[in-house]
């Protein structure tokens, strides 16, 4: 089978949508071709039966050009049967009634709280719809189908490494969601109560109200990052975040419920101990005592507790952790169910 799929940007190096550089060359293993178009591309090595076709957008342009291209590239120029879009519904709302009139299945990924009308449009249009997290919007809907979340467990495992003591770790795109004003005033509880920690967080703005925000964090809080309690650094790639997981005891997410972040599953896949606010997980044994509420002074003793905690408590639910990303949540098994969602017969 010939597939198609569209996406925001294929490029390794990008800290944020990096990690879809691994699926294509998964997907690359499971179908005889692989288009790819995205609105922009970057550095990339994947095999010779995928093609990666750019809209544009790393050498400027504008959306009548993205749109032209995005139809002639579509209805003109690639040999495909079935169509994977990728987080963005737009592109099914341009292209679907025009993949219906050719017979082309299409398949949607997406994984947000939020939905509008337009998002059931984009469902409506879709064979199948695909999500991991039960309180996505789209989990909703007959058609859809809950996926593991897509861990490359060949890159991201335990590296033996060995651990600082008393470190936390926060990683992912600087943004308001993220809410790492929360994880800094847990910070500053544990400074009070005299706890012994230091706070890394590692990443970069996605857009310009996010690097307002990162200024107003630096800017409040220069008494903890004078005192070398809390640290920013730049984002890195994503082939590059394992040994970064692999050096902290305890990894610190506070996304809440509807979008799965992927993250969270990465550092237990690395030995590091997420707490998470994220409810998607509550189902999950190995994560029982490391799901807490918004809430700056419970996030504080419960970051407290596991750094005080017995080592052999640690190890034990470490391995735990990795277990249940391993047998629940791997880029194969993921791959896998796609494939068969995607080549069934209806």
């Amino acid at each position: 089978m010939k597939l198609l799929i569209i996406t925001q940007k294929v490029d390794r190096d990008d800290p944020v949508l990096g990690f879809f550089h691994g699926w294509l060359a998964k997907f690359a293993e499971k179908f005889e071709s692989v288009s790819v178009i995205c609105l922009q591309k970057g550095v990339y090595d994947l095999p010779s039966n995928v093609q990666v076709y750019s809209l544009g957008k790393e050498h400027g342009g504008n959306k009548l050009k993205y749109i032209f291209k995005f139809f002639h590239l579509c209805f003109f120029s690639l040999n495909y049967s079935s169509v994977f879009v990728h987080m963005n519904q737009e592109y099914i709302l341009l292209g679907g009634l025009f993949w219906k009139i050719l017979s082309k299945k299409i398949y949607l990924w997406r994984n947000h709280k939020k939905g509008n009308l337009l998002t059931r449009i984009a469902v409506l249009l879709s064979e199948k719809v695909f999500c991991t997290s039960r309180d996505s919007y789209t989990a909703k809907f007959k058609k859809t189908v809950l996926m593991p979340v897509g861990i490359d467990t060949d890159l991201f495992k335990d590296g033996k490494m060995e651990r600082r003591k008393n470190s936390i770790l926060s990683l992912g795109r600087i943004s308001l969601v993220k809410n790492l004003h929360i994880i800094i005033a847990a910070a500053r509880i544990l400074r009070e109560r005299g706890v012994n920690f230091v706070l890394d967080i590692v990443g970069d703005p996605a857009n310009l109200g996010d690097v307002d925000y990162k200024k107003k964090l630096v800017e409040e809080n220069k008494d903890l990052t004078g005192d070398g309690l809390v640290n920013f650094y730049p984002s890195v790639p994503n082939y590059e975040t394992p040994e970064i997981y692999s050096k902290y005891e305890i990894f610190l997410n506070l996304t809440p419920s509807g979008s799965f972040d992927k993250t969270i599953l990465e550092a237990a896949a690395c030995g590091s101990l997420p707490i998470i606010v994220n409810t998607s997980l509550s189902g999950a044994e190995a994560f029982k005592d490391l799901i807490i509420e918004l809430e700056p002074n419970k996030i504080a003793e419960k970051i407290e507790f596991w750094l005080k905690a017995d080592e052999n408590m640690k190890r034990e639910v470490s391995q735990k952790l990795r277990d249940y990303v391993f047998q629940n949540h791997s880029l194969n098994a993921l791959i896998g169910k796609l494939e068969t969602c995607i080549k069934a017969k209806k």
